[in-house]
């Protein structure tokens, strides 16, 4: 049976917990903990402060294994950590929070220099009234028209559903072209 770890990584509150738990076949290990920030208590009450895992058995042959990450800085020691041996990656950036973009991109880079793996960046919240564009979130995100970009709704189970097969074709394809 073939393995696979993929990384959910993105900034604090773009969803990589409800993305996680969304698909996962087992119970999400969590480790959400009480946000003691005012400021971050605003938007969201509880945070990830390790990581969290899920699990998609896709056939007999290939089970996905999820790593979420956190995505408060103070926690950022752990990216580096849940990398190691990802196959592929996905930047999830909520599409409704604007000032979090510059944040995604660093992210996104960080990830693309542990590892040279596959990744796609997926726009979640696209649900939502105030969301932005795909193309305009391209731009603002400095992502060139190779990059994959994909609307994402992170409660969704269909579209989380594509966000990870777009990434599993590229880790494919990656596979085979270093045979």
């Amino acid at each position: 049976m073939q393995t696979v770890k993929m990384v959910v990584t993105g900034p604090f509150s773009a969803g990589k917990t409800q993305f996680i738990q969304s698909v996962s076949e087992i119970d999400v290990v969590a480790t959400e903990r009480k946000i003691s920030s005012a400021e971050e208590k605003s938007v969201k009450s509880a945070t990830t402060v390790a990581m969290d895992f899920g699990r998609i058995t896709v056939d007999d042959e290939l089970v996905l294994y999820l790593f979420g990450t956190p995505g408060q800085k103070r926690f950022d020691f752990m990216w580096e950590i849940l990398s190691e041996g990802m196959l592929g990656f996905i930047v999830l950036v909520d599409s409704t929070r604007p000032e979090t973009f510059r944040e995604a991109r660093s992210i996104l880079e960080t990830f693309r220099a542990y590892a040279p793996t596959p990744f796609v960046v997926a726009a979640n919240k696209q649900d939502k009234e105030d969301a932005w564009d795909l193309e305009d979130m391209r731009h603002a995100l400095r992502l060139d028209k190779s990059t994959k970009l994909l609307p994402c709704i992170g409660t969704d189970k269909e579209t989380v559903k594509t966000v990870l097969i777009e990434l599993l074709g590229g880790v494919l394809d990656s596979m085979e072209s270093q045979k």
